[in-house]
């Protein structure tokens, strides 16, 4: 991943939001509009384009609805239509965007298709000793196991991945907005900074690591980047939130061998199975920590001060609590 530092790729790269219904002329008529599908693209976003009074950014997913069952409304096909730059995913869960840029408004809008910048990269899901499959949903007709193999869409949890985006996406926004261009490197140069230097910690935090989710796992790439093993009841974009007695069984087991001081969900887990594996591990001071995929952070969160490097150094800090 280390050639991913240098990564200026040529893809167009849209970063989403727009206020371009003359309604919403007090937040972005007159200026770039960039949107974001989900958060922490729209966070990168928001951190290269700093204090500019030419761009306006925005969050299409505001209400923490989940990536892989959003469908665009009329006014978000609109939004879409109109932006200056558009940041999406990219994976199998977008598949309504190519419909959506079809007849788009705005005929020199720049797209960044985070999933394409990133091929290579980008990492397909895996079901590891444990995990609960989940039963076939797919019709009979047609189908080949390869072809149903799914890629992990939750790219931003990687740092490398992050620095990588902020390029492109500082690459569009200087593309726009020519007269501004060094002030978007040097917001560029400074969040990558802030990347790297907390990349740095995460590198010289775990030696030998092994973790028991209980819950979804989203976070391949995150453990993938520095080693950390880990054990999880299903994968990453699986529907189920039923464990079997055969999956609570398992982690708890794993606890126990492991003598885990926590366990871990996701930030909207209502921790049912946390609290049977921890129960029926037998370890009585095992606590159950939160690490947040950011799939479902707000508009309003982010209103209210969340932002990507913040929800990343408290994940860092629940995954080296001991």
């Amino acid at each position: 991943m280390k050639k991913i530092f240098l990564i200026f790729v040529s893809l167009a790269f849209i970063l989403p939001f727009t206020g371009c219904q003359k309604k919403a002329a007090s937040s972005g008529e007159g200026k770039i509009t960039v949107l974001a599908t989900v958060f922490p693209l729209y966070d990168w976003a928001r951190n290269l384009a700093g204090e500019s009074d030419s761009v306006y950014v925005d969050l299409l997913l505001k209400d923490g609805v989940d990536l892989h069952s959003y469908q665009p409304s009329a006014s978000d096909i609109v939004k879409i239509s109109t932006a200056d730059i558009f940041i999406y995913v990219g994976g199998e869960s977008d598949f309504w965007v190519e419909n959506a840029l079809k007849n788009a408004a705005n005929d020199k809008m720049l797209v960044i298709n985070l999933m394409e910048l990133l091929k290579g990269f980008v990492k397909q899901e895996e079901i590891v000793e444990g995990m609960q499959e989940e039963e076939p949903h797919h019709g009979g007709e047609n189908l080949d196991e390869e072809e149903e193999s799914e890629y992990d869409e939750h790219v931003w949890l990687s740092l490398n991945n992050a620095i990588a985006s902020s390029n492109e996406i500082a690459r569009a926004l200087m593309e726009k907005d020519e007269e501004k261009s060094q002030f978007y490197m040097a917001n560029l140069v400074s969040y990558v900074d802030k990347l790297s230097a907390l990349k740095q910690e995460y590198s010289s935090s775990f030696a030998d690591k092994t973790i028991i989710v209980c819950d979804r796992f989203p976070f391949r790439y995150l453990v993938d980047e520095f080693g950390i093993r880990y054990f999880a009841a299903f994968a990453g974009c699986s529907a189920e939130s039923e464990a079997s007695f055969e999956t609570i069984a398992f982690l708890s087991n794993k606890a126990k061998e492991l003598a885990a001081a926590q366990v871990f969900v996701t930030e909207s887990a209502d921790k049912k199975i946390a609290k049977t594996v921890v129960s029926s591990s037998g370890l009585k001071n095992c606590e159950i920590k939160v690490l947040d995929s950011m799939q479902s952070t707000t508009y309003k969160q982010a209103q209210k001060g969340a932002d990507y490097l913040a929800i990343m150094r408290e994940n860092l800090e629940a995954l080296r609590s001991n």
